[in-house]
């Protein structure tokens, strides 16, 4: 949820889907077809996907990083019942966003 800083009222947050992403690239590139926008994207999307399987962090200058971080075993509780469990070894998606993003997020001159 996020507010409305003129109406003071609740708004749900609008997302971005792939189709709009889509949509732009297309617009903003009128020389490729929607066909090739979309296969592009869909390559794009795949070789990022295919890096972080192979636990390749993924570096995109003045985005950010994607990278795959391991975590052990390791015993948690429930929070509701206090009931101790085993929580399994995984791996988890982690994202850090580049200074100039985070600037640009801010509103901010580099």
């Amino acid at each position: 949820m996020v507010t409305n800083s003129m109406t003071g009222k609740r708004e749900e947050a609008r997302t971005l889907t792939r189709a709009e992403l889509q949509e732009a690239i297309y617009v903003s590139i009128p020389s490729l077809s929607r066909a090739e926008v979309k296969k592009t994207l869909e390559y794009f999307f795949e070789e990022v996907t295919e890096a972080l399987v192979r636990d390749e962090p993924v570096k995109m200058r003045s985005f950010g990083k994607f990278n795959v971080r391991s975590k052990r075993e390791r015993v948690g509780r429930n929070p509701k019942t206090g009931a101790e469990a085993t929580v399994t070894p995984r791996k988890v998606l982690t994202f850090k966003a580049s200074p100039a993003l985070l600037a640009r997020i801010n509103d901010e001159k580099e």
